[in-house]
């Protein structure tokens, strides 16, 4: 067996009866070059081979008596591929607003937590004879880089695929009894006055570093300190309300788009930034353009979370939770997509400096600290209090997840384009999160249903924006 963390744990003190805690992708394929057909028969077979290479996915949870410790992985004694990986079909020639509604309507559907906390589906009929599979598995178990590794055991670089390591008949371990469980949790319990003690002292040494972020959030809590929104701040406010910091519903609506990364590049080199400053001035732009459209653009920027791996070399494969985050200012205040581009680099240089201050491992010493029990009933009152909607620490998630730069095949069918499928919360019905393969980024924007029922049209902005700066960064090129 093996023990959750309490970052990982903590993904599942976050479901709710509208808010569900898994992470997906849209694997679109195209089957032509596959050796034999892609059927579910044969999807399930090709998962059945991977299983050993990632354990996890026979894995259910066991939770710890009384809450007093976090659960752990244990082998599933009844686990059944054959309820995993399930099989749709659209009616030919499907198209992607019919793709994306069918995958809108499973991503909201929580995962049983009776059994693996995994789903696969094959997708049937698309247009042009594609094919798509999507995946959802719960953050409890990977995060994005983990996912995108996980995606990699999945995935072959030739359609005939690859020679396996021979593998062992899958006999589960028996499950520890519940006396075995309870003397763990004492011994963990029994320690946690040394553990306060080491997190205090690490806390004290990094307050001072983080006092002027904590003083802006503050100062913006009071209404203080606003200015007239041309400054770039030193660290971020409090996130201004918009349509999409609201409590949410069960029902979800997701937009897929994808760019050129050549282009994306062509904006970096002109202005002498990364190409994730590009993507979040694409996303300012957008987030503008569709907040103006609703009469709802703040005065001061949005607060954007940024996920940020601390995965070290060490955990290179292992699943689960390495990360922390980063707040970093987006200025959809600001007309200019030059200008909007200039404050974005800017705005996260602060943020990484920031990040950076904080020592590794210290947000999973201290989500490790209280007991589930106790985080549970905390997730409880925050949401029954409406506190992540009515003073939301930030706006939306803007995640960019690696993926590979080389063609590759599932089930012999050609990876086109892999598009992630993230999470929503009360207070934070927006999430936008892309991936890069073969020379292009995929966005996947996921919402609320009902909070932002034209997504689609702002994903068509965020391809608009691109546009607007490449014809600024065509301008700054000498002729």
């Amino acid at each position: 067996m093996q023990q959750l963390t309490g970052l990982d744990a903590s993904f599942l003190a976050l479901e709710t009866a509208n808010a569900t805690g898994h992470v997906g992708g849209v694997c679109v394929l195209d089957p032509s070059s596959a050796p034999r057909p892609l059927t579910l028969a044969r999807l399930t077979e090709v998962l059945a081979e991977r299983l050993p290479l990632v354990p996890v996915l026979r894995r259910r949870l066991l939770n710890v008596p009384l809450g007093l410790d976090q659960p752990y992985w244990i082998d599933d004694p009844h686990f059944d591929i054959e309820y995993h990986v399930r099989e749709i079909a659209l009616p030919r020639p499907g198209s992607e607003a019919q793709l994306t509604e069918q995958v809108s309507r499973l991503h909201a559907r929580p995962l049983d937590r009776s059994r693996p906390l995994w789903e696969i589906y094959l997708i049937t009929g698309l247009a042009k004879r594609r094919a798509a599979v999507y995946s959802k598995i719960h953050h409890a178990a990977i995060d994005g880089v983990s996912g995108a590794e996980l995606l990699t055991v999945l995935l072959d670089l030739s359609p005939d695929g690859r020679q396996l390591p021979a593998s062992e008949p899958f006999h589960p371990a028996a499950p520890p009894g519940r006396v075995m469980l309870a003397t763990l949790a004492a011994a963990r319990l029994a320690w946690r006055p040394v553990e306060t003690v080491r997190i205090t002292n690490e806390l004290v040494r990094i307050v001072p570093t983080l006092a002027p972020a904590v003083g802006a959030f503050v100062g913006g809590m009071l209404g203080l300190g606003r200015g007239d929104g041309g400054v770039i701040p030193s660290a971020p406010g409090r996130a201004p309300a918009t349509p999409f910091n609201k409590p949410i519903t069960p029902h979800r609506r997701l937009a897929l788009r994808s760019v050129d990364l050549a282009a994306v590049k062509t904006v970096k080199n002109a202005f002498g930034v990364s190409v994730n400053d590009v993507v979040m001035a694409m996303c300012a732009g957008a987030l503008r353009k569709w907040l103006s459209d609703h009469d709802a653009l703040p005065d001061a920027p949005l607060i954007s979370m940024i996920p940020v791996s601390v995965r070290d070399p060490q955990s290179k494969g292992a699943m689960g939770n390495k990360v922390s985050a980063m707040l970093a200012a987006l200025p959809t205040h600001v007309p200019d997509p030059s200008e909007r581009l200039q404050i974005v680099h800017a705005a996260t240089k602060i943020a990484k400096a920031q990040q950076a201050a904080i020592p590794q491992g210290l947000v999973d010493r201290i989500s490790d600290f209280a007991p589930p029990a106790l985080t549970a009933r905390a997730a409880r009152v925050v949401f029954a209090t409406g506190l992540l909607h009515r003073l939301p620490p930030f706006n939306l998630c803007i995640s960019n997840v690696p993926g590979p730069n080389v063609p590759v095949y599932l089930c012999g069918a050609k990876l086109l384009a892999h598009y992630p499928v993230s999470v929503i919360t009360d207070g934070q019905g927006l999430n936008i999160t892309l991936v890069g393969y073969l020379g292009q980024l995929h966005f996947g924007l996921l919402a609320c249903r009902e909070l932002v029922p034209d997504i689609d049209t702002l994903a068509g902005y965020l391809v608009d924006e691109l546009e607007l700066l490449l014809k600024a960064a065509d301008a700054r090129v000498p002729s």
